[in-house]
């Protein structure tokens, strides 16, 4: 088993959230994991990406190179899209399809679908909406954890017991308000 992911977005969106519990998933399931993630300029508005690398065999690199990713998880469309080249001809395109406009020169979203829509393996999903009708519009980034979990190749409970770790501490309403927004992510997927 290998699973090769970027994940890709904008500060604040919960992109190290997102890493830190398919890692622990991950490491609960026995499997080596490498990480690498890039902080953009400012701590919320700028671009955020993370590499990880999940495999049952040694892993001796945290990047992924062009052409070897199989999933990119995006919670930001323009920033998901960034990283095409690094996507395998038969991984998958994960994004959230609501933008994050901090940028004075962002793309017409109308050019943006139009790009996304040529990924022939592909999950487009307006998490903002779905994390507000489970009525915790902060959970955005546990339904793209959702929206892709079947595709990582890890149990699902393990993600659930990530979220449990992760978020145990702030109490249980915010460990089930996640916990609900990654099974609608999931259902939504399908």
């Amino acid at each position: 088993m290998k699973r090769d992911i970027i994940l890709a977005g904008v500060g604040g969106q919960g992109i190290l959230s997102i890493a830190a519990i398919i890692g622990y998933a991950a490491v609960e399931s026995d499997l080596n994991l490498k990480q690498a993630e890039v902080h953009g300029m400012s701590q919320r508005g700028g671009d955020v990406q993370s590499h990880l690398r999940i495999s049952d065999k040694n892993i001796y690199s945290d990047l992924i190179p062009q052409g070897g990713a199989d999933i990119i998880l995006g919670v930001e469309p323009m920033e998901a899209l960034r990283y095409k080249p690094y996507l395998s001809e038969n991984g998958w395109f994960i994004t959230n399809e609501t933008p994050v406009l901090n940028i004075p020169n962002y793309p017409e979203m109308k050019d943006i679908k139009i790009e996304m829509e040529k990924f022939p393996n592909k999950i487009i999903l307006d998490a903002d909406q779905i994390a507000k009708e489970v009525g915790s519009s902060r959970s955005m980034n546990m339904v793209m954890l959702g929206a892709v979990a079947d595709k990582l190749g890890i149990e699902y409970d393990k993600l659930e017991d990530g979220i449990k770790f992760l978020f145990g501490r702030k109490g249980e309403k915010v460990v089930e308000a996640n916990l609900k927004a990654l099974q609608q992510g999931r259902e939504s997927a399908k």
